[in-house]
C-alpha cells in the first residue's frame, strides 16, 4: 500500500522537519510509489513524465540513507553518484539535493563541462557524499584520476531517454563499469523504449518497476494546439502569440523552441528588436551565459527564452505559461520533452506548434509517440488550410509544383529534413545552423579534453 502523505513514510527527522517547511504533504504518485520501495534498498525502473517529481523520488530516499553516516568519504569519491545528461538538469537536481538536505550534514558538489575543472577537482579532494555529474567532464576527471568511482553505494541515472538521444550510451555504459557491483542503482526516464529497456537490464538487478504514466504521453493540463503555416508566416504568428501572452492578466513566461543554435540566436535577436524582451539559450553559451540567462528569466526580466533541445531537460520554471514550437523536433521524443516545461507541479500551460510544409512528417511522428492529434487552432491569419488537409490526409513530402506522371514522393520509412541543403536548417528563419542534435552525436569524435558538458 503506497503512503498518502510523507507524514506516513519512515523518514529520519530532518526530512519530515524540511518537508514540513516546504509544506510538502502530499506526494506526487512517483513519490508516493518510488520511496517506500528505495527505502527497502531495491533497485528501481522508474518511468513518469517531466515535471512529476521524480527528484524527490529519489533524493530524500538517498539523504536518508546518508543521515547519519556522513563524513566518511574517501579522498576523490562519492558515495552517492547521480549522472545527468545536461549541466541545466545537473544544476537543479543539485539544488533539490541541497533542499530537502538542509538539516542533513553531507558534502555534495557538481560537474560538468562549460567551466574550469579546477574548483571541481578542489571540492572531490577530500570525497563527497553526492556527486552529481554530466558524463563527459565526469570522465576526463575520471581519465586525470581526479574522481573514483570505486566506493558508490547509490547510483542514479537520471533522464535516461535524453542521454541516449544526446549520444551518451558509451559513455554511460564505461561510468556504470567503473562502480561496484554492490550498490543501490536508480533508472530514471521519461519514455521506456526497447534499447532503454535494455539498458536498464543491464544495470539493474532484480529491479522494483514504477510506471506512472503510459510512456511518452503528454501532461493532461497543458493545451496543445498546432498552426499550419508557411515559413514566412511563423514569425509574425509568434509576434501575435507574443504579444497576447504580455497583455494577458497574468504575464506568464514563454519558451521558444528552435531546432538549432544559429536560429536560436537570431530569434532572440529579432524579438528584442520588435519589443519582446529575449534571451538564447543553447549548448554554445557557456556556463556562466546560460544561468544568467535563466536567471532573468525567471525573475521576468526576459519573459521569453528561445532555446534549442538543450533546454528542453532541467530547467524548471514554476511560471511558464506558454511552450511555442517555432520549429517541430526531428526526435519526436522531444516534443514531450519540449511541452513538460509548462503546466509543471500541477499547474495549467498551453503549448502552440508551427507546421510549415517541410515538417508534416515530423508532426505525424509526434502524434504516433503521443497517441492521438493535436488539435488545430486556425483561428488566426496565416492560416494554410490546404496544409492541414494534406496532413489530415497523410500526404508525405512538399506538394508538387505541378501534376505530374509517377509516384515520387518519399520512402514511408524515411523522415525528410527540413529543405535545403543538409548542412542548413531554414527553421522559418532562413539561417544556417547545425542541429542541437547533431552536434551532440559529434561529441563523442572529439578528444576527451572537449567532451565536457
Amino acid at each position: 500500500m503506497n503512503p498518502t502523505s510523507f507524514e506516513a513514510m519512515p523518514l529520519a527527522a530532518p526530512l519530515h522537519r524540511v518537508l514540513q517547511e516546504l509544506a510538502y504533504t502530499t506526494p506526487s504518485p512517483i513519490q508516493a510509489q518510488a520511496i517506500p520501495l528505495l527505502l527497502e534498498g531495491r533497485d528501481l525502473l522508474g518511468c513518469a513524465q517531466t515535471g512529476t517529481g521524480k527528484t524527490a523520488s529519489f533524493a530524500l530516499p538517498i539523504l536518508n540513507a546518508l543521515h547519519g553516516t556522513t563524513g566518511k568519504n574517501r579522498p576523490r569519491s562519492p558515495r552517492c553518484l547521480v549522472l545527468a545528461p545536461t549541466r541545466e538538469l545537473a544544476i537543479q537536481v543539485g539544488k533539490s539535493f541541497t533542499t530537502y538536505g538542509k538539516y542533513v550534514p553531507f558534502r555534495h558538489t557538481l560537474i560538468y563541462g562549460g567551466v574550469g575543472q579546477s574548483p571541481q577537482v578542489s571540492a572531490m579532494r577530500n570525497g563527497v557524499d553526492v556527486l552529481v555529474a554530466c558524463p563527459g567532464r565526469l570522465l576526463d576527471l575520471i581519465d586525470q584520476r581526479h574522481v573514483d568511482l570505486s566506493s558508490v553505494e547509490f547510483f542514479v541515472l537520471d533522464e535516461v531517454d535524453r542521454m541516449l538521444d544526446m549520444g551518451f550510451l558509451r559513455d554511460v555504459k564505461r561510468i556504470v563499469s567503473l562502480l561496484p557491483p554492490k550498490r543501490q542503482s536508480l533508472f530514471f526516464s521519461a519514455t521506456l523504449a526497447p534499447n532503454i529497456v535494455e539498458l536498464a537490464h543491464s544495470i539493474l538487478r532484480n529491479p522494483a518497476s514504477v510506471s506512472i504514466t503510459p510512456e511518452t504521453t503528454t501532461a493532461e493540463k497543458i493545451d496543445q494546439q498546432v498552426c499550419f503555416v508557411t515559413k514566412e508566416s511563423k514569425r509574425p504568428l509568434l509576434e501575435e502569440l507574443l504579444r497576447g501572452q504580455a497583455n494577458a492578466r497574468e504575464q506568464k513566461l514563454t519558451i521558444v523552441f528552435s531546432r538549432t543554435k544559429h536560429g536560436a540566436n537570431k530569434l532572440a535577436k529579432s524579438l528584442c528588436a520588435a519589443g519582446f524582451p529575449s534571451d538564447a539559450i543553447h549548448g554554445n553559451k557557456s556556463q556562466a551565459q546560460r544561468e544568467k540567462a535563466l536567471d532573468r528569466f525567471k525573475k521576468g526580466l526576459t519573459p521569453v527564452l528561445v532555446a534549442t533541445d538543450v533546454a528542453a531537460r532541467g530547467v524548471d520554471v514554476k511560471d511558464v505559461g506558454l511552450v511555442i514550437n517555432f520549429d517541430l523536433p526531428n526526435e519526436p521524443e522531444a516534443y514531450v520533452h519540449r511541452i513538460g516545461r509548462t503546466a509543471r507541479a500541477g499547474a495549467e500551460g498551453r503549448a502552440v506548434s508551427f507546421c510549415s510544409e517541410d515538417e508534416l512528417e515530423y508532426l505525424r511522428d509526434i502524434e504516433k509517440i503521443i497517441r492521438m492529434p493535436i488539435p488545430r487552432w486556425d483561428n488566426h491569419n496565416w492560416h494554410e488550410e490546404a496544409l492541414a488537409e494534406r496532413h489530415k490526409k497523410g500526404i508525405r513530402g512538399p506538394a508538387p509544383k505541378k501534376p505530374q506522371g509517377g509516384g515520387g514522393g518519399q520512402h514511408r520509412g524515411q523522415r525528410r529534413p527540413p529543405q535545403g541543403n543538409s548542412g542548413q536548417r531554414q527553421g522559418g528563419q532562413g539561417g544556417q545552423g547545425q542541429s542541437e542534435g547533431q552536434n551532440q552525436q559529434r561529441q563523442k569524435s572529439r578528444p576527451a579534453g572537449n567532451r565536457g558538458r
